[in-house]
C-alpha cells in the first residue's frame, strides 16, 4: 500500500535577480573597468555631418531629411558606400534655413521651393532678416497710425453704415 503524504510540497517562486551596475561589470584582475560611451566629439565647422547628426541638430527624424532631399534639389549630400549620406556645411545651413521657414514662419513646401527658386538657392539673408525682424518685433511697439489713415477709416465705416441701412430698406 502506498501512503499519501498529507503535506503537499509548495514551491515558492524564485525572485528574479535584480541586476545592478556593479553586477554587470566583470571583476577581472589587472583590468580597467570599461568606460561608458561619452557624447559625440564636437566637430569643426567645416566637417561633414551624417544624417543622424543633422537630424539631431534640427530635432527632426531622418526620414524628414530624406523627404526634403526629394523636394529640394539644392540639397545634395555626398553619398558613400552603402548609400550613407554626408552633408556639407552648406547643406546643413540650407537645411537649417528650410527648417526655419517651414516650422517657425509657417511656409509650405511649395512656398519654400518658390522662395528658393526666386533667391537662386540663397536663403541665408532672407532667413537672417526674418530672425532679426522677429527679435525686434518682440521689443518694438506698434507704429502710430497717421491721422489721414484714421479719417479714411472713419469715412469707410460711415459708408458701410449707409449701405447697411439701404439694404434694410430694400430687403
Amino acid at each position: 500500500m502506498s501512503s499519501k503524504s498529507s503535506s503537499a510540497t509548495t514551491q515558492t517562486p524564485k525572485a528574479s535577480p535584480q541586476t545592478t551596475e556593479q553586477q554587470t561589470v566583470q571583476n577581472i584582475p589587472n583590468r580597467r573597468p570599461l568606460k561608458k560611451a561619452s557624447k559625440a566629439v564636437e566637430k569643426s565647422a567645416s566637417a561633414f555631418r551624417t544624417i543622424s547628426e543633422v537630424a539631431d541638430e534640427l530635432k527632426v527624424q531622418q526620414h524628414v531629411l530624406r523627404f526634403w532631399e526629394s523636394k529640394f534639389s539644392q540639397i545634395a549630400p555626398l553619398k558613400r558606400g552603402g548609400g550613407r549620406r554626408y552633408y556639407r556645411p552648406e547643406d546643413v545651413e540650407l537645411l537649417k534655413n528650410i527648417y526655419h521657414l517651414l516650422y517657425q514662419e509657417g511656409y509650405t513646401i511649395k512656398g519654400v521651393q518658390k522662395l528658393l527658386h526666386s533667391t537662386r538657392g540663397n536663403l541665408t539673408t532672407r532667413v537672417a532678416d526674418a530672425r532679426v525682424a522677429d527679435a525686434k518685433g518682440s521689443v518694438e511697439k506698434e507704429e502710430p497710425v497717421s491721422s489721414s489713415t484714421v479719417s479714411k477709416k472713419d469715412e469707410l465705416q460711415n459708408m458701410l453704415k449707409e449701405l447697411k441701412s439701404m439694404r434694410n430698406l430694400i430687403g
